[in-house]
């Protein structure tokens, strides 16, 4: 009986020794795998990838000139095309006159009447005032002269034209009156406000003209190459219709595809060698930028060796192309050192 406890004992000793020893091989070969795996170069195949920019005018109106061709390097700022300003700058100086005008407009109320506009709105009130007495007298003199004729030497008309000439005189005195009065008192402030915000509404009008006026330039925003020229002179600009493609020089990576097996060892900073067939032999630096959270299916420009149907994830690497090597669109291999990481930004 003991016998038989004791060769159970070590079948059960021997079976967890040889789970241990079986454990510690699947571990140590999985680390070796890993290892292994990481030590090597990951190779990918993708194309290059540049930033491009469609330069439109800001404004409708037909091409006056165009200055850049095809293939031409321009720097930011460069004067690329220009539109036809000849109506705009008639509009900007009719708008200019009119500023002038209501600036004087603006002045003379805030100035007020001036001491010859007082001195002539009161002469007219001293005629006025004059007529006025001179129109009574004449009436009384009507009307004694109908009272002792008893109506044979003066008509009634007369006499009724008499009166009505008083009260002309009458109106005509007031009327003077309250212009003298308004001559020194001077004009009104809600008058003034509003002479001044005409004068605002036509400086904004201007500034606007002047806006649109600088608008048709078209200045390059970057350093950069023009791609293609879509329009001449003569055609009418928009800012739906691109005028040049430019492609910029400052930002350059290859758009490659990997799989999801080789995904744990990639991060972003790693650095990567670039090479393309122009220069087989001629690495260009770079490091692994972006890499896409979400998986989708091989795209028919990915040149591998796996299943097309397989799934991968877009990486990018961006490259220091000081030179201007790279074209858009060209085909570009990429080895990424695992083991090392970019730190630069």
């Amino acid at each position: 009986m003991n016998k038989e406890k004791i060769l159970s004992n070590l079948k059960n000793k021997n079976i967890i020794i040889l789970l241990i020893v079986i454990i510690i091989v699947l571990f140590t070969g999985g680390w070796i795998y890993k290892k292994i795996n990481k030590d090597e170069n990951i190779i990918l195949y993708g194309n290059v990838d540049i930033r491009q920019i469609a330069l439109a005018f800001n404004a409708n109106e037909r091409i006056d000139k165009m200055y850049a061709e095809e293939g031409d390097v321009v720097k930011k700022g460069d004067l690329l095309a220009a539109l036809d300003t000849k109506s705009l700058n008639l509009q900007i100086e009719k708008n200019k006159a009119e500023i002038e005008a209501q600036e004087n407009v603006v002045l003379r109320l805030k100035n007020g009447s001036r001491p010859e506009e007082i001195s002539q709105k009161l002469a007219q009130l001293n005629a006025a005032e004059a007529e006025a007495k001179n129109a009574k007298t004449q009436l009384q003199r009507i009307q004694n002269a109908y009272n002792k004729s008893a109506g044979r030497s003066i008509s009634k008309q007369e006499k009724d034209d008499a009166e009505l000439r008083v009260k002309i005189t009458a109106a005509q005195v007031k009327e003077a009156y309250e212009g003298y009065q308004l001559a020194n008192i001077g004009p009104r402030e809600e008058d003034i406000a509003e002479a001044e915000a005409q004068l605002k509404t036509l400086k904004a009008e201007l500034a606007i003209q002047e806006y649109l006026l600088s608008q048709a330039q078209l200045i390059s925003p970057s350093d950069a190459v023009v791609r293609s020229r879509l329009q001449e002179p003569g055609d009418m600009a928009s800012p739906q219709r691109p005028t040049y493609l430019l492609a910029l020089n400052d930002k350059k990576w290859v758009r490659a595809y990997i799989q999801e097996t080789q995904l744990g060892f990639v991060k972003p900073g790693m650095n990567a060698a670039v090479s393309i067939d122009s220069y087989p032999n001629k690495q260009i630096n770079g490091q692994v930028g972006f890499i896409s959270p979400v998986a989708e299916f091989t795209p028919k420009t990915v040149q591998t060796a796996e299943l097309r149907t397989s799934l991968l994830y877009e990486i990018r690497i961006y490259v220091n192309d000081n030179k201007d090597i790279l074209r858009m669109g060209m085909p570009a291999t990429v080895k990424i050192d695992t083991n090392s990481i970019n730190t630069k930004e």
